[in-house]
């Protein structure tokens, strides 16, 4: 028997428990023993009897975790990141090996934890981290290691694709849409983290570690979040043929790593184009495998238990087999992150402008004069004598398009710059 603790048992920690009790036949024949959750260390003990923890199971210390040899893998779902990381730290110095879904933490401790992990000779474990249920983080470090990864385009966060999907689908506007999101628990009551692209931002840095074998720290990802996406931007970006979604997105170019999360105009044949509501996906090319895409809820207590309880059976593996993973220094390179806004895409861009004669050739001498080329201009008429211009460009850098729109907002007929987006 493999005796487990659980540190934390809400949403996600509730889940573990729930699945090892669920499957315990199938996990045990595949394993080769059984899995016992010993100790759920959890502070509201009614919480953790209430999602079927026996309450002399249910501990408020963790000491009762640390001082007891017997517990051999300690799954930590508690989340947060000072508390959560102490004792992650102190389960590693006491021999037992970890499984985490705490993308925050192993975002922002990475060296510490995967160097704490190599010292003390554990396993360390994080699939949940990224993408919930999907398999994303094991299919890089074992089935693609052979390759070298040149682009990741993924959806990584829920929240955002849930409501991007509800104004597009729905036709709800933004505010409407979270609501829902709450409402069904698919946004927190503070979606700050999500819907400014933070979270994303926090997955996507694992994973360029992972893949580009470099580090990168979260303030040198450009996050965009959706707060500025409106009704007109959705209907527009679908009379088009795109889809407006959050899109987490690194590649490498001539060495050095270009890594954002914005939203962006996805063309509708695209796959990542068809992932709605709450699930994720992620899309990898490799040298030598090409396309690769995975696909799956990326939240919630039994998706995101999954990838968990998978970690914990794989390093349940290793014991009965007296073997550890190597924990090897996985950021083996040194790649500078280049400056999105250096990079040439085409972009989206739409103004309200007051409707008199010369606004358009304004507007054209100012994208001119900043060497972008117009690709298209539609033209919707506004209330009292103003309009909504949309612009398509051919490719620049957003250094140039922010120049350009900085000339225009101080002329009289420019009101506001209302979307810059990728396409």
């Amino acid at each position: 028997m493999i005796n487990i603790a659980v540190l934390g048992c809400g949403v996600v920690g509730s889940g573990v428990c729930r699945l090892i009790e669920q499957n315990r036949y199938d996990i045990s024949k595949r394993l080769g023993d059984e899995i016992f959750v010993k100790k759920v260390v959890e502070l509201d003990v009614a919480r953790a009897i209430e999602a079927g923890v026996p309450e002399d199971r249910v501990t408020q210390s963790i000491d009762d975790v640390l001082n007891d040899d017997d517990i051999k893998i300690v799954v930590e779902t508690m989340g947060g990141t000072d508390v959560a990381f102490r004792f992650m730290k102190a389960c590693m110095e006491r021999k037992k090996h970890i499984v985490t879904s705490n993308k925050d933490l192993v975002e922002l401790r990475w060296d510490e934890l995967t160097s704490a992990a190599a010292q003390n000779d554990i396993d360390f474990y994080f699939e949940a981290a990224v993408g919930g249920g999907i398999p994303v983080i094991g299919p890089i470090k074992s089935s693609l290691a052979a390759n070298r990864v040149l682009e990741i385009v993924g959806i990584l966060n829920g929240t955002t694709n849930y409501i991007l999907t509800k104004m597009s689908k729905d036709g709800l506007g933004y505010g409407e849409a979270l609501k829902l999101a709450q409402k069904n628990g698919f946004a927190e009551f503070n979606p700050a983290s999500d819907v400014s692209g933070a979270d994303a931002a926090r997955k996507l840095a694992i994973l360029v570690r992972l893949s580009f074998n470099t580090n990168i720290t979260l303030d040198q990802i450009h996050a965009v979040g959706i707060t500025e996406i409106d009704a007109h931007d959705i209907e527009t970006a679908s009379k088009m043929g795109y889809t407006i979604k959050l899109v987490a997105m690194a590649s490498e170019h001539d060495g050095e790593i270009c890594a954002f999360v914005r939203p962006v105009l996805v063309p509708n044949s695209h796959p990542i184009a068809s992932v709605s509501d709450e699930y994720n996906a992620v899309f990898i090319r490799g040298d030598a495998v090409d396309d690769v895409m995975m696909y799956g809820k990326g939240a919630g207590s039994m998706p995101t238990a999954s990838s968990v309880v998978g970690d914990v059976i794989n390093v349940g593996r290793n014991i009965l087999k007296g073997k550890r993973s190597r924990t090897i220094d996985l950021c083996y390179e040194n790649k500078p992150v280049k400056d999105v806004a250096q990079i040439s895409n085409s972009f989206y861009v739409r103004l309200d402008v007051h409707d008199k004669p010369h606004v358009l050739e304004g507007i054209a001498m100012a994208f001119a004069h900043n060497d972008i080329s117009i690709a298209s201009l539609v033209q919707d008429p506004g209330p009292d004598k103003t309009a909504s211009l949309v612009i398509i460009t051919h490719p620049a850098t957003e250094h140039q398009l922010k120049a350009a729109m900085d000339q225009l907002m101080k002329t009289d007929y420019v009101s506001r710059v209302n979307t810059m987006i990728v396409i």
